[in-house]
């Protein structure tokens, strides 16, 4: 193998090292099998192109996912986490304990969004388009420290909140991290996406700034209400 064949593996090693993936989630400290209520991609692939609709719900160049029928519960104010990792067999360190999150050199922040929809399930055709809405950020947070380096230092569990006062339903919870260390480049920064599916029940309150963002809750008959706490009734007796 000549040099520059050996540079150009090594090159495409790290680039590959600083990938990560977010696999599993808990609410309010019960988690959840790897891959339950999300749509999860085969790879830890990123998305570059700031203008695909792949950056709503993950897709291209990821060539495949495995879709979830299964929708998780969670009620206004619970905590829900994602857990990051290098790759979907990253159960511990990996050779290098400074990549069993994501590699210490990709810089950025780490987010999370939510968008109100009538079938969690449709995904990623419900994704694209407006409706979402930012429930958390962990941009710089120092000087010294962004979001990611919070992250690594959790082992990987991003931490939010549902908010309160939000219609219940269906709902696609976005965790998102976003890898800076190229984005002075054309397409340089670095989208890592991973969606989850939420059923949102016994909301307590119309009033405040979230609702802003539903239709109001008039619009969303009683009956709808019921059939949605049904549902979550009969899922609750399977886990």
């Amino acid at each position: 193998m000549s040099v520059k064949s050996v540079a150009f593996s090594m090159a495409m090693l790290g680039m590959a090292s600083g990938h990560t993936i977010m696999q599993a989630v808990g609410v309010n400290g019960k988690d959840y099998a790897q891959g339950y209520g999300i749509y999860m991609p085969s790879d830890d692939s990123f998305i570059s192109d700031v203008t695909s609709d792949s950056l709503a719900c993950n897709g291209a160049p990821v060539t495949s996912f495995t879709s979830s029928s299964e929708v998780i519960p969670v009620k206004a104010g619970d905590t829900v986490t994602g857990n990051w990792l290098h790759t979907l067999t990253s159960t511990g360190p990996d050779a290098s304990a400074d990549n069993k999150v994501i590699d210490s050199s990709h810089k950025g922040p780490v987010l999370a969004y939510m968008k109100k929809v009538s079938d969690a399930t449709q995904n990623p055709s419900a994704g694209p388009g407006d409706g979402w809405f930012k429930i958390a950020e962990a941009g710089l947070i120092s000087s010294s420290q962004w979001g990611v380096d919070a992250l690594i230092e959790a082992g990987g569990v991003q931490t939010v909140t549902i908010p309160d006062c939000i219609e219940d339903g269906d709902y696609l919870l976005r965790f998102e991290l976003i890898a800076l260390h190229d984005g002075t480049k054309p397409n340089g920064a670095q989208f890592y996406v991973s969606i989850t599916l939420m059923l949102l029940y016994d909301c307590s309150s119309a009033n405040g700034w979230f609702h802003r963002w539903s239709a109001p809750r008039s619009r969303f008959p009683e009956a709808r209400v019921e059939a949605h706490r049904r549902r979550l009734r009969s899922r609750e007796s399977t886990l």
